[in-house]
This record gives C-alpha cells, structure tokens and sequence, in this order.
C-alpha cells in the first residue's frame, strides 16, 4: 500500500469518527431540546392575519388585474429556465464553468465557487432570482399600506435571508470545503458550539457573538479608575478619579440604558469616553442599573424617574456640593431623562443646568424599522410573559434586535459557529452586546404601550409621578447627539422630538456610523466625522442638506459646548465624601449580574 493510500485510509478512518461523534452529540442535542420551554408563538411570530390579509390581496390583484400577475409569473420563469439552459449548454460543451452571471455582488457569497461552480453558481444565480419574485409578490400587493405592508415587507425579507442557500451545510461550499479539510472535525465542533448556546440559554438559541471567556470586567474591560459611593435598589453610582489637579466646578452625570450594561462608554482605554471625560476635566459620575429579577415586576418608569435620575442628581449635587449637575442620557436613558426634567420643571427643580442626549428618541409617531414588533399581536405576547415571568427577559430584545440585521447578527455568526466549528471572536463590543439586562414587567408595559403604541409624551401628555409629562417643558441648554446610519434611533426621528422642545438653546449633531459606532467614536480613531448645523427649525432634510461636515469624532466639539456651561475651575475631587464612603471598586457588583434567562 502506497503512502498516498496509507494516508487515505487514515484520514477517512478518523472521518468516520468524527461523524460517530456528531452522533453522540446529536443525543445530547436532543437531550437539551426535550427540557427546552418553548417561548409563546405569539413572541415567534406576527398574527396570521399578516399573511392572511397579504395572500386575500394578492388573489383580489389577481383576479382584478390577471394581466399584471401572469407577466411578472412569465417573467420569473423565462429567467429560470434561461439560466438552466445557460447551465446546460455550458455543461455540453464540456467545460466545468459556471452560466453567465449577472445577479448583483453580495458578501455572504464572496467564496469563489459561488461565481465560478456550476453548482454552487446555478443555486446563488436561482436563489436571487426567487428573492427577485418574493419581493416584486409583495410589491404588488394593493390595499395593503402603512404599518400592515411595512410588516409585510420585513417578515417576507425574513423568509428571503433565512432561505439563501449560504444558511445550508449542503449547499455552503465554505462549511463543505472546512468539513473536507479537518476530516469533520468542523462539524463536530460546529455541534458542540450549538450545544453549549443551547446549554447556556435553558434550549433557547441566542447566537454567541464574541468569546465570553476573552473579557473580565475591571481587568480588560470596564476599567477606568473609579468608585462605588451610593447604592440602591434601582442603581449603583459610580464616580471616577480625576486625572487633572482641577475640575469644572459643574459635575457631569451620565445615564446609559438599562436594557443593556453602562460600560459601552468604558470598553477599553482606548475608546473609552468615560476616561476622555474624566480626562477632560469633568468630575464624572455615571448610574449603573440593578439588573432586574422577577420582583421587580412592579418597577415603573415612575421608579426609574424618582429611584434613579431624581436621586442619582440628588446624590451627586451632595458629594460635590453643588447646586446643579449637567446630565447625559444615553438612549432609553434619554427618553427618560427628557421626561425627568419635564417632572422637574412642573416641581420647580432647577438642578440641571444642560442636558445631553444621545441617540434618543420622545417622538414615537414613526416607528421605523421596530414597526414589525410595535403592533398589537406581539406587544399582547409581551404583555403575556410578562404576567408570567415578571420582567421581559433580555434574550427576547436580543433577538428582536438581532433580527432587524438577520445576516450580519444573526445567519453569518451562526454558520461561522455552529457549521464552520469556529471560536467566536474576542471582540469587546459584541461582548456587551450579548450582556443584556432584563426589564421589569410593568416598565416595559409603560414604555411600550403608552411611549411606542401611545406616543403619549409628545401628544397629550404622560400621566407618571402625580404629573401630566410632555416634551413642550423641557427648556434648558440642549444638545442632541445623533448617528447618520442609525436604524434603532434614526436620526430624523430623534430630531423631530429634539425640535418639539421648548429650550433656546439647542444643539443638534449628527455623526457619521450607527447607534453605537457613532457614540462610541473617540478623537484618537480619526475615523468617523460629523454634521452640524444651527438651524434647528428646518426639516430634517434641509437640515442636512444645509450642514457642515467636519472631519474626526464629535467629542471635542462637545466639550467646548459642555465646558462653557461647567463653570470655573476648582480642585480636583476624590471619590466619596464621609456621606458617602466608597462602597468598592468600580465597575462595581450590579454590572457583574446575568441577566434571568
């Protein structure tokens, strides 16, 4: 027997064993599926009546209009059987090459087979032909408009991106080739990463993105130096050592989101704006939020208002001894802090002096592309596992997130994970995108039904602490902080609130990148630079369409509007104050909690 065939022979006999493995492993595949709760189906999927009312529609179309339905049917077939005879004549004449292509470029088949196969190349030319007919169905639908065809146009987009044969081990020649390659050991490990996901979120899939065991909060992670000085059973507040012999005599106070952890503004050194803050001159204070169990079930935005924002203000004027604070809120936090000083100025509380918002959005009269889930059916099925569970489980808005980029979050990590057996990347900012929090059970009602669904704070008022809430109250120093590319926060809507105020002093930024990319931005990357204009009584589009871009990240400018409104300069200050004695370290212990799968 030659070395070749010696070779051979040892390569498929350990073939074979990898697939005894993946046998042994689908056992415990099964094993994990059969003590799986399954989540409602009321949270998997829109009300029937969706497709109902799309496939009623169509079949009217047609039958009013057969002509305009049989054309484009003809169409998508003649272009179907034209590329099977493109196929096929390549084929008779002998060459091992793929049929003419002109289907447009897409990254998820960047490997050169998918061009140059026949195989490969007659699925991909196909499977965009099919998403072609899908859409142009749907296109074609009439009495369906507004929200109902918005609806219609995500779910059918959802069956085209699961659908693409990229999702497929057999018709994945990247996952085929890894297979070949390692002898199968790909797919053996591709099954135990599936396992220990599934493992991991009690039979719920919730993708890995990054390496879990790559990160460790205060070590290379959240560490900028800093203190635990107050806590409660709402948040723990952090305040960080300064850096500088003098500060601005006005403390800075941030609120970040509570649907995930604060530490997005303290990944590592080099993009951290919380050290660039603190390197700025700032004292910085910043709430990290309790990450809610079941009894917190009864926890509203009134609780977030008074238990949080009121008396983290509260807390922060003490330990500084000041009168005023100028405030940050990131996001939800945003929203919340807007309706925080609405609450202030009906009780005359002048405590904050300017307020900076972040990627926030108070008019809800658009829904963007959170439409889909913003409707009747799924808020009902919220509102069901919240009844039962208390809070709404934070892998539910992971997916729900996660699914409005489905290829980039959702289909690409799961081919690389569970198909290609590849670790996931050490990467910090999918780490704390896959650390989420909890919301409580009547929070999320309050926010969903009378912010989303009722866009309350910006039409008759929001009836929360004793108070009627409205935007129109809202009249300090203003600066609003948008990203051009954001599709959670888009920046037209965050600015169509941000005009509703009444303040005369406002300051509108758009920066380039997403609801993240453009926050977290700092001046070192050189990488994404920003809009501006003065005019904030313009429309969106003659705002931009008026504004000036500048090069490099927003922070800077940021700075000179918050640093003409901190005052003097004064000693610098440790963190805590006899009041107040540091509790421990930052990051602290409420940032370190799971969240309740």
């Amino acid at each position: 027997m030659t070395t070749k065939e010696n070779a051979a022979g040892a390569n498929l006999a350990t073939f074979n064993e990898n697939l005894e493995r993946v046998e042994e492993l689908s056992k415990r595949l099964v094993e994990v599926m059969t003590h799986h709760k399954p989540l409602r189906k009321d949270l998997n999927s829109p009300d029937q009546d969706v497709f109902m009312s799309a496939a009623n529609a169509y079949m009217q179309a047609m039958m009013s209009n057969p002509g305009k339905m049989i054309e484009h049917q003809l169409d998508y077939w003649t272009k179907s059987v034209k590329h099977f005879v493109d196929a096929q004549h390549v084929l008779l004449q002998g060459k091992i090459a793929a049929a003419p292509d002109e289907t447009p470029s897409d990254r998820r088949f960047s490997n050169p087979l998918w061009q140059n196969h026949p195989y490969f190349n007659f699925l991909k030319q196909q499977y965009m032909r099919n998403a072609e007919a899908v859409r142009q169905a749907v296109n074609d639908i009439e009495g369906i408009e507004g929200k109902d065809r918005q609806r219609l146009e995500y779910f059918s987009q959802q069956i085209i991106d699961m659908m693409s044969p990229t999702n497929f081990l057999g018709t994945n020649p990247d996952v085929l080739e890894k297979a070949i390659e390692t002898d199968g050991a790909s797919l053996v490990k591709g099954l135990e990463n599936l396992i220990a996901d599934l493992e991991a979120n009690n039979g719920e899939l919730v993708v890995r993105l990054a390496d879990e065991n790559a990160f460790e909060l205060g070590r290379n992670i959240a560490t900028t130096p800093g203190k635990v000085v107050f806590r409660n059973h709402m948040f723990e507040l952090l305040q960080y050592t300064p850096t500088t012999e003098t500060v601005h005599e006005t403390p800075l106070i941030i609120f970040p989101p509570w649907i995930n952890k604060y530490y997005i503004l303290d990944l590592k050194e080099q993009n951290s704006m919380i050290k660039w803050a603190v390197e700025q001159g700032y004292t910085v204070f910043i709430v990290s939020w309790i990450n809610p169990d079941r009894s917190y079930s009864d926890i509203g935005m009134e609780d977030y208002i008074e238990g949080g924002f009121l008396t983290a203000i509260s807390e922060v004027k003490k330990l500084t001894n000041q009168k005023q604070v100028n405030a940050v809120g990131y996001c939800i936090a945003g929203t919340t802090l807007h309706m925080t000083l609405s609450l202030m100025k009906k009780r005359g509380d002048k405590s904050v002096k300017s307020a900076t918002f972040f990627t926030t959005l108070t008019d809800f009269a658009d829904q963007g592309e959170f439409t889909p889930f913003l409707q009747d059916d799924f808020i009902d099925g919220i509102d069901a596992e919240i009844a039962e569970e208390g809070i709404l489980r934070s892998f539910i808005m992971q997916r729900t997130f996660s699914y409005l980029r489905s290829n980039d979050l959702v289909y690409g990590p799961a081919i690389k994970s569970y198909m290609l057996g590849e670790a996931p990347p050490a990467f910090d900012l999918l780490y704390w995108n896959g650390d989420g929090s909890g919301l409580p059970g009547k929070m999320a009602h309050q926010y969903l039904r009378q912010l989303c669904q009722g866009n309350a704070f910006v039409s008759d008022g929001l009836e929360l602490c004793g108070e009627t809430l409205h935007i129109s109250d809202v009249d300090i120093p203003l600066c609003s902080v948008t990203c051009e590319t954001d599709h959670i926060a888009r920046w037209k809507d965050c600015y169509r609130g941000f005009q509703q105020t009444k303040s005369r002093s406002k300051t509108f930024i758009v920066s380039e990148s997403g609801h993240i990319a453009g926050i977290v931005n700092p001046p070192s990357k050189k990488k994404y630079g920003h809009y501006v204009n003065k005019d904030t009584k313009a429309s969106p589009d003659q705002w931009m369409a008026d504004a000036e871009f500048h090069e490099g990240s927003w922070w800077p400018r940021w700075d000179t509007w918050l640093s003409s409104r901190s005052g003097k300069q004064v000693p610098a200050r440790d963190p805590g104050d006899s009041e107040h004695p540091v509790l421990e370290d930052a990051p602290g212990t409420y940032v370190a909690t799971l969240a309740t799968r």
